[in-house]
């Protein structure tokens, strides 16, 4: 599912109008990116993340990251490309909306990078 789907969707559960102008208006408030991308690029800004939890209720499920582990923007672009769910990332946590996916990230501990470049990996095989 695209962002625009998912605004819907959250729109709608909120009981807030399905309009042009709301999409517009919470695909901008809610996404870091708002570009279009066939998959992936879900990533919620802390307005979206704070939105979902308080108003949708949401569930998230968090994983801590590791201590030492700093978020390069390859990171985050790896995380761009293969987080298929709804995410919010911060440097402790990534919170994702998918208890599959969160499950791969608790085997990979948090180490955010090393998914990422499994990932990767795994697409070309």
């Amino acid at each position: 599912m695209d962002k625009e789907t998912y605004t819907k969707i959250f729109l709608k559960q909120a009981d807030i109008a399905v309009s042009e102008p709301n999409i517009r208006n919470y695909l901008t408030e809610w996404w870091q990116n708002t570009r279009k991308k066939d998959q992936g690029g879900l990533r919620l800004t802390e307005k979206g993340y704070d939105f979902l939890c308080e108003n949708i209720e949401l569930k998230f499920y968090n994983i801590p990251l590791p201590k030492d582990l700093k978020l390069s923007t390859q990171t985050i672009i790896f995380l761009d490309h293969f987080i298929d769910c709804p995410y919010f990332l911060t440097n402790s946590q990534i919170s994702v909306t998918n208890e599959k996916k969160a499950m791969e990230l608790h085997l990979f501990s948090g180490d955010l990078k090393k998914y990422g470049i499994t990932k990767a990996m795994s697409r070309y095989d």
